[in-house]
């Protein structure tokens, strides 16, 4: 089996919106796919020519936020500042 670019994918139904996880980490949604699309990539020889070939730039998309850049939002904290104010 070929090597691909694609870790994870996940398809729901109900909104027709196609999340896909690449190994690189990023990930993206793409909307208004239909279900034989998602279930093609599912059945594909090679996932990532089957995604080149009939998702990429073929439907509109939104980058995700990485598990990487969630955990450092996630663990950021807001310190009040400690400066000094003047008087009148």
């Amino acid at each position: 089996m070929p090597l691909s670019v694609i870790h994870s994918y996940a398809y729901d139904s109900a909104s027709a919106a196609l999340e896909v996880t690449f190994f690189s980490g990023r990930r993206y949604r793409y909307f208004l796919v239909p279900a034989y699309v998602a279930d093609g990539l599912h059945e594909a020889f090679s996932m990532g020519r089957y995604f080149n070939e009939r998702i990429r730039d073929r439907f509109p998309f939104e980058e995700l936020e990485t598990a990487a850049e969630a955990a450092i939002a996630a663990s950021a904290v807001i310190s009040p500042g400690t400066g000094s104010r003047r008087r009148p």
